[in-house]
Formats: C-alpha cells, structure tokens, sequence
C-alpha cells in the first residue's frame, strides 16, 4: 500500500470545548437520553459493511463526516476504508494529500473506473490514523456522466471494481458528489447503507424527499437491499431557534432515521482540514470530536458498522 507522503501536525489536541456544548436530538427535543457504549474490537472475518453518505446539496458535512467517523471507527478497532467520489476531492485533501499530487490521474479512482487491468489494492493510501486507508479522487470524475453514458451496467463499476478488498475491511466509507447522478447511482448500488448528512436549515429538509426516491429507486433496481443508517443533522446552532425548529421538523417527518448524535458547527473543522488530518487527532477533545465517536458507537449500535 502506498503511504501518504507529509508528515501531519499533531496539533491541538488539548481539551478545546470552549463554549462548545455537546448536543444530541434527545436532549435538544428534551426526549429520553440516550447512551451508546463503547464497543471495541479486534478486525472480523468476512465481508465490508459499504456505507455511502449522500445528498444532492453540497456543504452539507459529507466530506467531513467521511473522514471523522472514519477516524473514530478506526479508534474502535475497525479497519476503515475511504473512497473519494467525488471531482473536487476534498476528501483527499482532508486527509493530507497536496493538490499537485491530485492531478496526478494515476493513483486515484477515476483510473481504476477506467482501467479493469489495474490493481486497486496499489491504489489503497494509508493515512496518518492507524487502520484508515483512503483510495484518493480526481478532478476528472466529473466527466463521468458522459464518459460511461453507453456502457452497459454502468452503475455496477465500483461494486465491481470494491469487490478485492471487501474482505480486507470491516467498514467502506464513500464520499459521494453533490449530485444523484451516474456516480452516486454507483456509489448506492454498491453499497450496504446510506448515510445523509443534512444541515440544519429549512431547505435543506425540503431536498431530503429527493434524496430518498433516489434511494428507492436504486432498491427497485439495482440494490435491493439498500437501507438508510441514518440522517445525520450537521451545522447545528445551538444559539438559534431555527436550528431546533429543523430538527422537530425532520424528527417529526423522519422518527426512525433521525440520529441521535447531532454535529454542532466548529471552526476546528476547518482547521483540522488545513492540518490534514480528522478532528478526533487534530483536536481530540473537542466537541466534534466527542461527537463523531459518539456517532460512531450509535452507528454500531444501529447496525451500520460491524
């Protein structure tokens, strides 16, 4: 496997709560509190749980909810690999790769879309959290759509191209663009479960009926066993109403998948990204750092991850 090639900061990694509180949907909606062990574990035979973590509206905390349960589920003892799917690969970046390396084609997953004879265990980039792996994106997946529109069976590519390495991991994280199109189809069809970040505003709830008849579509098609782990609300304010009144909104019109674990907006977020590194190494005490380990024991517990 190849390896990333910075060294990364191991800076802040002192208590830096701040005034930042730990919020969950119960005690925001003052429901029953709700606990989530702690369940450690060695690497488990058999095949990868893939999870995909979707919506069609960009900003929304795909990208850093990839990297940062990817991490917390790695401290858990889970094997942990992430897929970049999306063209302007944030995720990559995220994770320390600098930007000349990203245009470099080979070594990303738009070359093993296009090239069957390769190798994808070569593609597989350790990161500098033990049992993370990340295989990088491509600028160049945004021609997707065009570039596979007459292949036949074109949303079974990456199922097809994950299959090697479904028994090397216990948890497939993929980082979908913000669209539902020939990528995201893809990533669903591939997939065990779906993950939907969804920021905490009025119009972000209005997309989320879009981004489940994509779903089911997908289930009627292509993956019938596709199921939804959860709806993750991120960019909480605790100091604003609206933020609460989104959450009763989406806890009233979706009880069963609203999480229990909410993501509260942090500017250690956007610091951990310019580190290169997850929030739980960057700034390990901070709220969302607690927060995403919390999400990743619900995530256990819910039976999204092994």
């Amino acid at each position: 496997m190849a390896k990333v090639n910075s060294q990364v900061s191991r800076l802040g990694t002192k208590s830096t709560n701040g005034d930042e509180d730990l919020s969950s949907t119960s005690s925001v909606l003052g429901l029953k509190i709700l606990d989530f062990p702690e369940m450690r574990k060695a690497p488990a035979e058999g095949p990868a749980q893939v999870i995909s973590v979707v919506n069609q509206k960009g900003g929304v905390g795909k990208t850093t909810t990839c990297i940062n349960l990817g991490a917390a589920l790695a401290e858990l003892g889970r094997r942990v690999l992430l897929i970049d799917f999306d063209s302007q690969a944030s995720m990559t970046t995220g994770l320390g790769i600098k930007p000349a390396q990203i245009k470099e084609q080979y070594g990303s997953i738009w070359h093993l879309l296009n090239d069957s004879s390769a190798d994808i265990s070569e593609f597989v980039v350790k990161s500098n959290v033990p049992g993370l792996d990340f295989i990088r994106g491509h600028e160049d997946l945004a021609a997707a759509e065009a570039a596979f529109v007459s292949e036949i069976a074109k949303e079974n590519k990456l199922r097809k191209l994950l299959a090697p390495l479904m028994n090397s991991y216990d948890v497939i994280l993929i980082d979908c663009s913000p669209s539902l199109g020939t990528l995201t189809i893809n990533a669903l069809t591939a997939s065990s479960g779906v993950l939907i970040p969804m920021e905490c505003e009025y119009f972000a709830v209005l997309g989320l009926s879009l981004v489940k008849k994509t779903i089911e579509k997908v289930k009627e098609n292509t993956n019938p066993g596709l199921q939804i782990y959860g709806i993750l609300a991120t960019m909480f304010d605790r100091k604003t109403a609206h933020s609460r009144d989104v959450l009763e909104l989406i806890h009233k019109e979706f009880p069963k998948e609203l999480l229990d674990t909410i993501i509260a907006r942090t500017v250690r977020f956007s610091e951990s990204t310019v580190k290169g590194e997850p929030i739980t190494s960057y700034a390990s005490s901070s709220a969302g750092a607690i927060s995403y380990r919390r999400l990743a024991r619900e995530l256990i517990s819910r039976g999204g991850a092994k």
